[in-house]
């Protein structure tokens, strides 16, 4: 995929503001029809940085402190919760991506929101995309961030990357998407967030048939 068929697609698939209510929310539910789903979740959101390169697209990923008590080594997008200051999900997405890894938001030019995931763990994600130019630096956080690195474009949105595994979690099988990429391995609601993505960049992911329902029902 070149740049100009990524932001055309992007800037006709994306959508302007958070996508649904917690009920149009996709998630962990979406591959495990009984997963609990909390009726209150915590907001969160996170940015999906795609960088302008010379060679090409690419997704930048974050890899999680392991000194961290929560999901620690684990490889995710930058974010965290929305605080009641951020007057958006993209400003909390890009206020954590300062804090995280130090990337100036004067480099990221706002796309549009992929799809909200619920995960079980009880956090409603809101992933707001952004095409980061060139010429950024980078200074990580040691209590977050252990490493970064990037993914090209097109492998990340290549479906056949995609492997769906199972294991046990909390005393049930549970289904999800993983992205294996070089020694790496992008699982859970990173994984789920990056395949939702690729899906919403193809055709818009599922919101013609809610679009049409709704339109109907008035």
């Amino acid at each position: 995929m070149t740049e100009a068929e990524f932001l055309d697609r992007a800037r006709t698939h994306l959508r302007p503001e958070p996508i649904g209510h917690l009920d149009d929310a996709r998630g962990d539910h979406d591959l495990n029809r009984t997963a609990p789903r909390k009726p209150d979740p915590k907001r969160a959101a996170v940015l999906i940085p795609v960088v302008r390169r010379t060679a090409g697209l690419t997704v930048l990923f974050t890899r999680r402190s392991g000194a961290l008590r929560a999901h620690s080594g684990q490889i995710s997008f930058p974010g965290g919760r929305i605080d009641a200051a951020d007057a958006s999900p993209l400003a909390a997405a890009l206020r954590e991506a300062r804090e995280e890894i130090g990337l100036d938001a004067r480099f990221v030019e706002p796309l549009g929101y992929s799809d909200t995931y619920l995960s079980t763990s009880g956090y409603l994600v809101t992933p707001a995309v952004g095409l980061v130019s060139e010429g950024f630096s980078l200074a990580l956080n040691p209590a977050e961030v252990d490493e970064v690195f990037e993914t090209p474009l097109a492998y990340a949105l290549d479906d056949a990357h995609f492997e769906l595994h199972v294991r046990p979690w909390g005393g049930v099988l549970r289904r999800y998407y993983a992205l294996p990429f070089e020694n790496r391995y992008v699982w859970g609601v990173t994984a789920g967030i990056l395949r939702h993505f690729t899906e919403r960049l193809r055709d818009g992911g599922r919101d013609h048939d809610r679009d049409d329902h709704r339109s109907e029902a008035r």
